[in-house]
């Protein structure tokens, strides 16, 4: 793994080479950016929604949390990160897409399955243990049905939690605005590390398949 003095030097081969070769693309990005599609992916240095759809930089406009959440829309004083993000993405981007994309192995998903930091303070897990307890309703039918350690209920509290983020993205007025209008398309996704495949929400039938 590398550590920040070998990031710089990558930074120095990024330099001389592919900002070199798009000087184009850089100096038409260094006045403004048009992304049509926002992301909101997990912070888990395993899941680079650039690397996994394969983009340039200006192409997607990237917020990533732990275990990939929207919260729900709140206009109480405190500082809002997320729903500042998809703000800017829906009202001033104007984005047409918004994918929330969940991935396999995930820990914030783990945490929220398991409750283990329930009860910490802040600074030993209870600043995650906050965050993830967005997550304790669509946690508790998996729970009841599946148990709380093994892959099977980990992936199934990961893919509950892409459909919790959908939902509270949908209590965002100017979000559900946009979409009722046609404007605006939802989308569920959900990455395994373990094989490499993108899965996609129906959110008619409730399942995820393969991406073609």
């Amino acid at each position: 793994m590398k550590n920040f003095s070998e990031l710089v030097e990558g930074y120095g081969r990024f330099r001389s080479t592919d900002w070199q070769q798009q000087r184009d693309r850089w100096a038409t990005l260094a006045e403004g950016q048009s992304p049509k599609v926002m992301v909101i992916a997990c912070s888990d240095s395993r899941v680079d929604p650039a690397q996994i759809f394969d983009v340039d930089p200006g192409e997607i406009f990237v917020v990533r949390n732990v275990a990939a959440m929207v919260p729900p829309y709140e206009t109480t004083p405190g500082h809002h990160g997320v729903s500042a993000a998809v703000e800017f993405a829906v009202q001033f981007l104007k984005v047409s897409e918004v994918v929330i994309m969940g991935h396999g192995m995930c820990g914030g998903c783990q945490a929220a399955l398991t409750q283990d930091l329930h009860g910490n303070d802040p600074g030993a897990g209870g600043f995650v243990a906050d965050w993830v307890g967005m997550l304790d309703e669509a946690r508790e039918p998996v729970a009841r049905e599946l148990g709380t350690t093994g892959r099977e209920a980990e992936l199934a509290m990961e893919l509950a939690a892409v459909k919790a983020s959908l939902a509270n993205l949908r209590s965002f007025p100017f979000v559900k605005d946009r979409e009722d209008k046609g404007e605006l398309v939802l989308r569920g996704a959900h990455f395994a590390i373990s094989d490499g495949i993108l899965r996609l929400l129906d959110e008619d039938s409730g399942e995820f398949s393969p991406a073609d």
